[in-house]
């Protein structure tokens, strides 16, 4: 039951959502096995879907160390509770608005909890957990409000007003304080708006015409195909500790370059650095150079500018 040379066995929380569905065909096309752990089905005929409450604490151990498929029950036995090479936690209530604020905040830190406890007590030493662009403060906010600076990158003093953000952050500290207590390697992702392949032809021309209609998710984005690769390198890159890295595409969603547009767009706003041409404000720069992440569903490819 030992992973293969060349694949992990992984286990996927919340992987049937929307990034879920392209980010586990990227793993399993690395040689990755994959266990999906969520409420609905995953329509893929190579990842068996458990349906579990990862708000239940023992629903959760349980998911971590179960068989990966009905055929592994053809394999000799085990013995101890088998435990995956790494953990994925993309589960949660994906915004505001779909239950009550406090169910919303209660569910996504419970269940946050609940998967890093159990991995780093089993002994899992690669997890990562989906935060997201909404930290930043300004995606949920009440009103019109602005950034305090330009880029926006892992270290800025995130201060968001909303549940679902709240509750990303309460992730980040408990993957810091577990990865301090059990030396386990926890990369948390802020991960910002997710974009599937057929959404560019059927919602960046009004993306690209209206760019006000995008200053909440920092006219930035993340190809979800993309953000399968990101997992995978998080997967494979071993000894960083905790790490907060954006997960984002390179480039910004506007004809117009990014220091001419953010100039123009928020005047009062600061630009700490000097930025590329067309680099996104909320910068994946961290992933490439960390992670040596590569860009490849630039949307300049798929929408006429």
């Amino acid at each position: 039951m030992a992973s293969s040379t060349h694949g992990k066995r992984i286990v996927f929380t919340g992987g049937s959502g929307k990034a879920g569905r392209h980010v586990i065909p990227y793993l399993l096309a690395q040689g990755h096995q994959v266990l999906n752990l969520d409420l609905v089905p995953l329509d893929h005929p190579d990842v068996y879907t458990m349906k579990a409450d990862l708000t239940d604490a023992g629903q959760v151990f349980n998911g971590l160390t179960s068989l990966f498929s009905m055929s592994e029950y053809g394999h000799p036995a085990p013995g101890p509770p088998l435990v995956p090479d790494a953990v994925i936690h993309f589960a949660a209530y994906a915004r505001n608005m779909i239950v009550p604020d406090n169910e919303t905040f209660a569910a996504n830190v419970m269940s946050t909890y609940n998967v890093i406890e159990a991995a780093c007590k089993l002994g899992v030493r690669k997890i990562v957990i989906a935060s997201s662009e909404t930290t930043y403060g300004v995606c949920f906010s009440q009103g019109d409000t602005d950034y305090h600076s330009f880029p926006l990158e892992e270290d800025y003093d995130v201060d968001p007003m909303d549940s679902y953000a709240t509750s990303k952050l309460c992730g980040e500290r408990t993957a810091r304080s577990f990865a301090r207590r059990f030396g386990a390697d926890i990369y948390a992702l802020r991960i910002g708006n997710v974009i599937e392949p057929h959404e560019y032809a059927r919602d960046f021309p009004a993306y690209v015409a209206s760019p006000a209609s995008r200053k909440r998710n920092a006219w930035s984005y993340i190809d979800a195909r993309d953000l399968g690769q990101i997992c995978d390198l998080c997967v494979k890159k071993d000894g960083l500790g905790f790490q907060v890295f954006n997960a984002t595409n390179d480039t910004i969603t506007t004809k117009v370059p990014t220091v001419e547009f953010l100039r123009k767009e928020c005047p009062g706003v600061k630009i700490t650095r000097e930025m590329g041409e067309w680099e996104a404000p909320l910068s994946n720069r961290k992933i490439r150079e960390v992670l040596g992440f590569k860009d490849v569903h630039d949307w300049r490819k798929y929408v006429k500018v």
